[in-house]
């Protein structure tokens, strides 16, 4: 394979020279009018210009004395504690030590629980063999199923990335890896038993919703490559949303107990929190409000009855924003009032309760499933158990709570805020 591969890059540089000078001598055409391929396709002669610029060992660890370059590093591969099998491989590769990126990057995209991640790096730094080792990593070879996916977006990009991970898992051959590009093909209904699918956008949603060759929701790590080019194609960037939503959902409900409260009015919600922080001993909370009115209200009630509370709404600056967080995180407030801008990318341990002061909806009135996922998922983080209440006026709020229920099928119970006994069960 891999000289068939090196042979496709040779030709590929080659294709895409002439590409690159006859753009260049193409002084009508504007920057705006260049298109996402020739994006994709100056992006793959970059990796490969770079891969044959710095494959020497020499270069390499010139570089990577260097402090300035972004290819220094200063930690091994053996402080990732990863499959002996695996560590052999790099090595084999000619790695010694990890780049910046890989250094920065590996510690995340290896953690327990697993974590997303958004990594962006210069070309040739080392990104694709970090979230290749990261898809690696994470295969249970015991499962004989697709467990990963990586989409590229072009066929060529697919087939390094594919190059790159047949290295690097030389010396682990139970670990089964399949392209979906063109030119490979499937049986409809028939069942893939490789763990790792490295691919295109439209084939890989052809396999997985149109012949079901495997089950979208079994998935357990999602890689994006070249993520800017992808969200810049329309056709890429609307079928990898599909093919993310057909996944299974990353948040998982089971330990977070949901409960709701019947309010009359929003004094009558206040109420309620004021009692369950009576009840029971909350490490940190975050109330999730509708507007950033009703936000700015309840933060002035609680600080006035002595309540440490922040306030994160869309109104702040970015500097602003991140400043709320680093408080909230190192405990100085104990209570983050917020609207929507926070109901996802937040993990922060102490967190054990979250209050829907008014239950999420969309545009039209309609519960919003999504957006309560993430919300309550803000709680329960790291495998510790969490608390969700909703607080419900209404009966309009009461059809939205009930929809919630049945769309994920966890019971969501009464509470009672005035029977002290039924709150402080609920800390257990």
């Amino acid at each position: 394979m891999s000289d068939w591969v090196q042979k496709a890059e040779d030709q590929e540089i080659s294709r895409l020279v002439n590409i690159l000078d006859i753009k260049k001598d193409d002084n009508e055409k504007s920057a705006e009018s260049a298109d996402t391929a020739s994006a994709a396709e100056t992006s793959l002669l970059l990796k490969i210009i770079r891969k044959g610029l710095v494959e020497s060992n020499l270069d390499l660890e010139i570089q990577r004395k260097d402090p300035k370059s972004p290819l220094h590093s200063v930690k091994t591969f053996e402080a990732l504690h990863l499959k002996p099998e695996l560590l052999k491989g790099i090595y084999a590769m000619g790695f010694n030590a990890p780049s910046k990126i890989q250094e920065t990057a590996l510690p995340t995209l290896l953690a327990d629980p697993p974590q997303n991640m958004i990594a962006q790096s210069q070309s040739g730094t080392g990104k694709t063999a970090a979230f290749v080792l990261a898809m690696l990593s994470r295969v249970d070879t015991k499962l004989e199923y697709p467990q990963v996916l990586c989409i590229s977006p072009t066929y060529e990009l697919a087939i390094q990335t594919g190059e790159v991970a047949a290295r690097m898992a030389q010396f682990c051959p139970e670990i089964k890896l399949k392209f979906a590009v063109r030119g490979e093909e499937v049986t409809p209904n028939s069942k893939l038993k490789d763990h790792i699918i490295i691919g295109t956008p439209g084939k890989l949603l052809d396999w997985g919703l149109k012949y079901r060759v495997f089950d979208l929701k079994k998935i357990r790590v999602f890689v994006l490559d070249e993520a800017d080019v992808m969200i810049a194609t329309q056709g890429h960037h609307d079928q990898c949303i599909r093919i993310h939503k057909l996944m299974r959902e990353q948040e998982s409900l089971e330990n977070i107990k949901q409960y709701y409260v019947n309010c009359m009015n929003e004094e009558d919600k206040y109420n309620a929190i004021q009692n369950i922080y009576a009840g029971i001993t909350i490490g940190q909370a975050i109330i999730f409000c509708h507007t950033r009115k009703t936000a700015g209200w309840l933060a002035g009630k609680m600080s006035s009855d002595g309540h440490s509370v922040a306030v994160l709404s869309g109104d702040l600056t970015v500097e602003q924003r991140l400043a709320v967080l680093d408080r909230f995180r190192a405990g100085l407030e104990k209570v983050l009032i917020t609207t929507n801008v926070l109901s996802r990318g937040i993990d922060v341990e102490q967190v054990t309760i979250v209050v829907n002061f008014d239950l999420p909806m969309d545009v039209k009135g309609n519960a919003d499933c999504e957006t309560y996922l993430h919300r309550i998922g803000r709680t329960g983080r790291f495998g510790k158990n969490g608390i969700a209440i909703n607080l419900v006026d209404g009966e309009k709020a009461m059809n939205i709570c009930k929809y919630i229920e049945n769309h994920f099928k966890k019971s969501i119970q009464l509470l009672d805020t005035g029977n002290s006994d039924e709150i402080e069960k609920i800390g257990y």
